[in-house]
């Protein structure tokens, strides 16, 4: 029983990171997207495309 509490708590705490990883990538970014890369139901690799607006 052990091991499947130590499984939950891992995938809360890693959870908790993604979402504050990709809190902090919103705040730094004006225009663009955020994308999350999933394998086997786990985050595996998150990516930050930002926008630059040129004006004329």
């Amino acid at each position: 029983m052990a091991d499947a509490e130590e499984a939950d708590l891992f995938k809360l705490v890693q959870s908790r990171d993604i979402a504050r990883i990709v809190e902090s990538l919103l705040q730094d970014i004006r225009f663009g997207s955020i994308e999350l890369v999933v394998h086997d139901g786990r985050v595996v690799q998150i990516e930050k495309h930002e926008k630059f607006r040129l004006s004329n």
